[in-house]
């Protein structure tokens, strides 16, 4: 066992862990952050997708030491308070889910992206989400809501 300290959705938190232990676990089973969702265990669908330093990756695939001194936002990081941020929003607005099993990696996906590329394209919104798998299809409603997103975080309100 190691003791690590994380830095997630702006708290430090202190942990002892395993050096094999991926980030996934450590924020599902030591700090109750339930949001990032274990579908695969090898880094092919997306539902376990968490920021480090602003970038998207995949939690299943990064051990919990790589993440040390590290900035980690999940889903649950992206409220302010209790109110949904803009990329909540916009899915919420768009229907972009279905199950919801997916539903927190594509938000975290759309997030990392819209923070690299406020303003995307549809090509681009596309290749920012292809490493998130939706079962149920919902990609027509998920690209409509990464861009509403775009437009909630410049402040326009635009039309939905």
């Amino acid at each position: 066992m190691i003791p690590l300290t994380l830095r997630v959705n702006g708290r430090e938190r202190r942990v002892l862990v395993e050096p094999r232990q991926s980030l996934l676990r450590v924020l599902r089973d030591e700090l109750g952050l339930t949001g990032a969702k274990e579908g695969c265990h090898r880094g092919e669908c997306g539902s376990c997708t968490v920021l480090m330093d602003g970038v998207p990756l995949y939690a299943c695939m990064t051990l919990a030491p790589e993440a040390e001194g590290r900035e980690i936002t999940t889903v649950e990081g992206l409220l302010d308070g209790e109110a949904l941020g803009p990329v909540q929003d916009a899915f919420a607005e768009h229907d972009a889910f279905q199950c919801g099993f997916c539903t927190s990696g594509q938000i975290v996906a759309v997030e990392g992206l819209l923070r690299a590329n406020p303003q995307p394209s549809l090509e681009e919104i596309r290749t920012g989400v292809s490493g998130n798998l939706c079962r149920c299809g919902a990609y027509p409603n998920i690209f409509r809501a990464a861009g509403r997103a775009a437009e909630l975080r410049a402040g326009r309100g635009g039309d939905s």
